[in-house]
């Protein structure tokens, strides 16, 4: 009698999504000669640059440092501005294809609901939306830190009878604000753009805010290829390795509470005037974990913008003489023109805190002090469920059939931010309890995918076809995640950071909060080291 052959995947590699990890991950895995494809829900590269096309949708991050390292693809590329917006940073993905012709091998408007190991075979099964399957040795999920638009369960919601979105969901079509009277709710990194724009066109605004954001000054301004000199681009890609975040700043080794008023002042003026997020990300090393050297941080900041806002009452509400969070502990916000917005007569700002939205109605927005404010188009940028929230908007199931959302209910375990037991052959780069919220997002691409890359190279030079980690080295890995972001003032704040904007969601610290450069070294090691803490067979 014959013995029964184990069926064989179909591909080495799968990879959900089509952002810069997914691009990534697949030009280095085609070169390494590994069958790779990527499925995508959306229509054309970009990940959250094919989704995020809202009014004045921009990258807070100067080029060219985000942007990829490869030569062939910087080489005779030049950027018009120092923050893109989205249409250009999608001309920029149209001119990543041309040089690495990277759609032959994606499935666009394939949206993934489920996979499924297969433990007879070792592979990974993957469903999509349309009922379609296919399998692969190895399973990349490139859904990134924001893949998950949150909209809160606003009574009523569904009956309004006017235009609603999400700004990560925005028609490709465009809105026309012109004479409309506009509600923003959220006024984080995509509500602050939305309302720069919105204000310059709509009959009316009205912003709900809940808490104020703590937003830098963006300084934008033109680059001509003079200022783009390729002669340095080589070491400016390798000194993003080096920082904290993958930038090409770090923050100062001094403390705020050590210097005086006098060198402290002259030290934020300067960080200030380099504007974008120098002072939130450049700034004194203990500005996110002493209290007191945050209060200056933010006190120096106040200073700065209240001179801008005309309404005292407006005033205390952006900019309050009490701060409401620790400075840093949520996402800094950079605007070019934010606080003016609210010297323009057709604009209100509502406290939602004090006067939260109680019902949405089908001609607008009721507050709990009775007032309904009339609405043609309400815009909801309320953040992400960040982080965990793509990986777990798809239905994966791994050894014995175990559920992603069952073992993370109570909380996130993985081993370096990017693989978790009882799931093998998966990795998640930009995930939880990796660098991902702190770090610049191509940095990062590049650091996780050449990590997933050795790794499957490693595998396949050992003809091994099963890597999952153990379950000590992903309570170790949780347990270090958690004690450094202890160490810091993250914790007292409500934000996606802790995953407390969500209702119900685990508090814990979703990122690892060690640096670019320990973070790189921990996961190298690994590598040299024979992988310590995995299981490989």
């Amino acid at each position: 009698m014959g013995s029964i052959s184990t069926p064989s995947p179909e591909y080495d590699a799968l990879i959900i999504g089509a952002g810069f990890g997914g691009c990534y991950t697949l030009h280095k895995l085609r070169e390494a000669g590994f069958k790779t494809i990527v499925l995508d829900d959306g229509a054309d590269l970009g990940g959250v640059w094919y989704w995020n096309c809202y009014p004045g949708a921009r990258v807070d991050t100067k080029v060219p440092l985000y942007e990829f390292s490869d030569e062939s693809i910087w080489r005779d590329w030049t950027w018009s501005v120092k923050y893109p917006d989205v249409f250009e940073i999608r001309k920029y993905f149209a001119h990543v294809e041309s040089k690495l012709h990277l759609k032959k091998d994606i499935q666009f408007n394939t949206r993934v609901v489920g996979s499924q190991w297969d433990e007879a075979g070792n592979f990974w099964r993957v469903k999509d939306a349309s009922g379609g399957e296919k399998t692969a040795r190895y399973l990349v999920v490139c859904t990134g830190f924001a893949a998950k638009p949150y909209i809160p369960k606003f009574k009523g919601l569904d009956t309004f009878q006017g235009l609603s979105c999400h700004s990560a969901r925005w028609p490709q079509e465009g809105i026309d604000f012109k004479d409309k009277k506009v509600a923003v709710v959220g006024n984080g990194s995509s509500g602050l753009q939305v309302i720069q724009e919105v204000a310059k066109t709509a009959g009316h605004l009205t912003v709900f805010q809940r808490n104020p954001t703590y937003s830098l000054p963006m300084r934008q301004g033109p680059l001509s290829k003079a200022d783009q000199d390729k002669s340095k681009y080589k070491n400016l890609f390798e000194l993003r390795k080096l920082t904290f975040t993958g930038l090409d700043r770090e923050f100062s080794p001094q403390n705020a509470a050590d210097v005086s008023d006098e060198e402290r002042t002259k030290f934020f003026e300067k960080t200030w005037d380099e504007g974008g997020l120098s002072f939130w990300l450049a700034n004194y090393q203990d500005v996110m974990r002493n209290p007191e050297s945050s209060r200056h941080a933010y006190d120096f900041w106040r200073a700065k913008v209240l001179p801008r806002i005309n309404d005292p009452k407006k005033a205390e509400l952006l900019a309050p003489e009490q701060p409401p969070y620790y400075f840093g502990t949520k996402r800094a916000t950079l605007e070019q023109r934010y606080y003016e917005v609210y010297n323009q007569n057709n604009v209100d700002l509502v406290d939602a805190k004090a006067n939260a939205i109680t019902e949405i109605v089908p001609n607008g927005v009721i507050t709990a002090d009775g007032i309904l404010r009339k609405v043609d188009i309400l815009i909801l940028a309320t953040g992400f469920d960040s982080v965990t929230g793509g990986l777990l908007g798809i239905d994966i199931k791994g050894v014995g059939g175990q559920s992603l959302r069952e073992k993370w209910a109570e909380g996130t375990y993985t081993s370096l931010g990017m693989m978790t037991s009882g799931f093998p052959n998966m990795m998640f780069p930009y995930g939880p309890q990796g660098p991902t919220s702190f770090c610049n997002g191509p940095t990062c691409a590049e650091i996780q995918g050449d990590w997933i890359v050795n790794t499957i190279g490693y595998m396949s030079k050992h003809e091994k076809v099963k890597i999952d980690t153990q379950k000590e080295t992903e309570q170790a890995w949780r347990a270090l995640t958690n004690g450094i972001g202890d160490m810091t003032l993250l914790p007292h704040t409500n934000s996606e950071y802790m995953g407390t904007n969500i209702p119900g969601k685990t508090k814990e610290m979703l990122n690892y909060l060690g640096g670019v450069v320990d973070y790189t070294k921990r996961i190298n090691s690994v590598i040299e080291f024979g992988y310590p803490g995995f299981a490989i067979q």
